[in-house]
């Protein structure tokens, strides 16, 4: 009897995370990021399922939402994941790191300016966070050759990392698997029966300046949408259970017109005309 409580004390202290977790917020600004959507998405979220897998990760803001007990996250950024990686594994590291930039336009093109595979993993991602944080809009924007070349946003003062806010997160990752890889190869390693993805991926453009796209040097085509869409027929053969989410266009409610297809409004902040910023239509996309 004394070794069953022994073992059940140290499952409660290690194994099962803490409700604050769920309060988990993204520590990067991102465009198209979920945060306002949140209410909408986790009324969604299925009560029952094995792993959670996130293919477009992005700002994370569903994942450190939900805080799942077990979750692949993926994404083709490098930068972004390795920024997660050290989130996870050198929280403290990472915070001293950040600590020491100066914002200003000189330090900002200057530590742009710098090569991201000859730094350490440590500054590598302090350096993302600063350049996230201190550029235009909070947008992630590269050129053909992966290039980050979002300008300066012309901030005086700004919390480039919150404490809490990493700690937290650094928490809520513990339990998740972090790899650099597209959502096709995700997708078919790691999605079983029983399984829940979430999928956000880059959004099909429904004005001129609706851009969110050139995450990274790829850009993600009409084509990636249809593709995507063939995929999410299969999860739903396979016994997967999928949310995604989408712009509200008629050619991405004709590709998933098999599946639940619901309009919701969210708020769009990042927009180069201040005036077109507030309200949007969205889509939100099931299996169940």
């Amino acid at each position: 009897m004394q070794n069953l409580m022994n073992d059940l004390l140290q499952l409660f202290q290690k194994d099962v995370p803490m409700i604050e977790l769920s309060n988990a917020k993204p520590f990067l600004k991102w465009a198209g990021g979920k945060t306002q959507l949140l209410p909408e998405i986790r009324s969604r979220i299925p009560t029952n399922f094995n792993r959670y897998i996130e293919p477009f990760l992005g700002g994370g803001a569903v994942f450190l939402s939900l805080a799942p007990q077990e979750a692949f996250l993926t994404d083709a950024n490098e930068e972004l994941i390795n920024c997660f990686r050290m989130v996870r594994d050198y929280p403290e590291e990472l915070l001293r790191s950040v600590a020491k930039f100066k914002i200003s336009e000189k330090e900002y093109y200057k530590i742009r300016g710098l090569e991201p595979s000859k730094l350490s993993c440590v500054y590598r991602a302090a350096r993302f966070i600063y350049l996230n944080k201190t550029c235009f809009n909070g947008l992630y924007r590269v050129n053909k050759n992966g290039k980050f070349n979002v300008p300066f946003g012309k901030i005086k003062h700004c919390t480039l990392a919150n404490p809490e806010i990493i700690f937290k997160a650094n928490r809520v990752l513990k339990k998740s698997k972090l790899f650099v890889m597209d959502y096709l190869e995700t997708l078919g390693k790691f999605a079983h029966r029983g399984d829940f993805i979430y999928l956000d991926p880059p959004y099909l453009p429904v004005g001129k300046f609706s851009d969110f796209k050139r995450y990274t040097k790829n850009f993600f085509y009409r084509e990636d949408h249809e593709r995507l869409a063939i995929i999410c027929k299969e999860l739903n053969q396979r016994g997967c259970k999928f949310l995604l989410s989408n712009s509200y266009h008629s050619f991405i409610i004709s590709l998933y017109s098999s599946f639940k297809i619901e309009k919701v409004q969210a708020n769009r902040f990042i927009n180069c005309h201040g005036n077109k910023r507030g309200k949007i239509a969205e889509l939100i996309i099931t299996n169940y």
